[in-house]
């Protein structure tokens, strides 16, 4: 209870009315068989909220709690899934962008990328011996946001991937966003980067986007003032990763992880365009 006033602070993996109008429209249709239909398939957004359930506390699938009513913790990832498979989070993504640059919330003016390690305890696919970690296996989270700090894109990668590598992906990642007249608004005008960034190849690249590239070059003095307009991608990082389940990497199917990746990032842009509304 939140004292003085009486009234449950509602959990975060709660999802409100005005969330899950969202969200329902994007998820596929699933017809009931009527012959041999079988068990009655799980409400959809019970099943979401025990899918949220899992980044935000950690839980291993299999103890996802029973008595929330949310289904077994295999209910909960077939349907992760089934919904990553059809292509949900990537549009949910897109729309809460578009919501966001409707409210004026989203600046394209320019945009800063950096890169995350994480372990990967379990391995799989998009894993490498992390070259800041001893070696052991580990992937890494690369983002790209905009001018104030809402994430754009997101990609994985195996962790011993050079940061520079990925300013491309992170660009072409960035969906078509509408919310205004005219055209969809996909590249910023300028992307930031930190010294790991410092390739001439790579700046052509950028350039050949329309991007203008201002990326710091190593073996110079400190002191240009790119890091205090690279500090929104940092704290978007610390955002993404209070979601205890993306800290680490235990799933072995990397679609998976990237599924609860690009997830996070849509809750990110859904409480940023609550506190802009």
């Amino acid at each position: 209870m939140i004292r003085g006033c009486g009234v449950a602070r509602p959990k975060p993996w709660e999802v409100d009315d005005e969330l899950w109008a969202v969200i329902e429209p994007l998820l596929p249709k699933v017809e009931r068989r009527t012959r041999h239909p079988g068990r009655k398939r799980r409400p959809d957004r019970l099943v979401f909220q025990g899918i949220l359930f899992v980044p935000h506390t950690g839980v291993a699938w299999e103890h996802l709690p029973q008595e929330l009513g949310f289904g077994s913790g295999m209910t909960c990832w077939r349907r992760l899934a089934e919904w990553t498979e059809a292509g949900v989070w990537p549009r949910l993504h897109e729309v809460l962008l578009a919501e966001l640059r409707g409210a004026n919330a989203l600046d394209f003016s320019r945009a800063a990328v950096d890169g995350s390690h994480i372990r990967a305890l379990k391995g799989g696919a998009k894993t490498g011996r992390s070259p800041v970690d001893r070696g052991r296996t580990g992937s890494k989270h690369h983002l790209i946001t905009g001018a104030t700090g809402i994430p754009l894109a997101a990609t994985l990668t195996g962790g011993n991937r050079n940061d520079v590598t990925e300013v491309i992906p992170l660009l072409r990642a960035v969906p078509p966003v509408r919310g205004k007249r005219g055209r969809p608004r996909r590249r910023p005008d300028v992307v930031l980067g930190d010294r790991s960034y410092d390739h001439d190849k790579y700046r052509r690249l950028v350039r050949d986007l329309g991007v203008r590239p201002l990326i710091a070059r190593r073996r110079t003095e400190h002191g240009s003032g790119l890091g205090a307009q690279r500090r929104v991608v940092e704290r978007a990082f610390a955002h993404l990763h209070w979601f205890r389940r993306l800290r680490i990497r235990w799933e072995i199917r990397d679609d998976i992880h990237e599924a609860l990746l690009t997830l996070g990032c849509a809750l990110i842009c859904w409480r940023r365009l609550k506190v802009s509304r």
